[in-house]
């Protein structure tokens, strides 16, 4: 009797847990959805410097303030994001320049490669909006070794130098839909659970397409 009692407890807890995965996947994928759809309409940044010494992570500063600078002027001129990204290929040279100089000018020798390409991003939050983890088009700016901690933001829409108040604005004049700003902007309990939800589905895609 002892060990059917015990049994039925499992059975339960196995079914509450199902119901609780069932619950998370469909979260999830409807989450997820709204997430590629963003994940179609952004360029993000990522700076990484030669070595973690607070030179080099004063040098990578340096050049991600000049670099956004040039991209929030550049990239508001651009409809959408097949616009920017292909600005941006003409600017890679521009961009790539701008960096050595910044280097140049505060004695430092390192090369820099700058490139537009698929990169995973972790999940991160910023002034005013959070962006879940997935693989986004981005603008890499890789200074010497690259072998430091590396920063992460967005240079399409440019919310980066934006303030928090007018995030809505940009972002509905570069594009995005209202819902895909909701899922930037969620905060709270169901934010935290619903991004979790997204990054679990995310991890089960990478999975089963191994």
């Amino acid at each position: 009797m002892k060990k059917m009692q015990n049994t039925s407890k499992w059975n339960a807890l196995e079914c509450a847990l199902l119901t609780m995965l069932a619950a998370c996947l469909l979260v999830g994928a409807a989450a997820l959805k709204k997430q590629d759809q963003l994940q179609q309409k952004m360029i993000r940044l990522h700076v990484v410097a030669n070595s973690d010494s607070d030179r080099d992570q004063a040098l990578k500063l340096q050049v991600r303030d000049k670099v956004l600078a040039f991209t929030e002027r550049t990239m508001r001129a651009s409809a959408d994001r097949a616009a920017a990204n292909a600005a941006l290929q003409t600017y890679l040279p521009v961009i790539e320049r701008m960096a050595e100089e910044t280097l140049r000018e505060n004695g430092c020798w390192d090369s820099v490669e700058v490139r537009l390409e698929p990169t995973e991003f972790p999940l991160k939050a910023y002034n005013g909006f959070r962006l879940p983890a997935g693989e986004y088009m981005a603008l890499r700016v890789l200074i010497g070794e690259a072998a430091g901690q590396n920063w992460w933001c967005v240079v399409y829409p440019p919310l980066c130098m934006t303030a928090a108040a007018d995030v809505q604005e940009t972002g509905i004049a570069c594009g995005m839909e209202q819902e895909e700003l909701k899922l930037m902007q969620e905060a709270g309990e169901e934010y935290q659970i619903r991004f979790r939800c997204v990054e679990l589905w995310e991890q089960l895609r990478q999975w089963l397409h191994k």
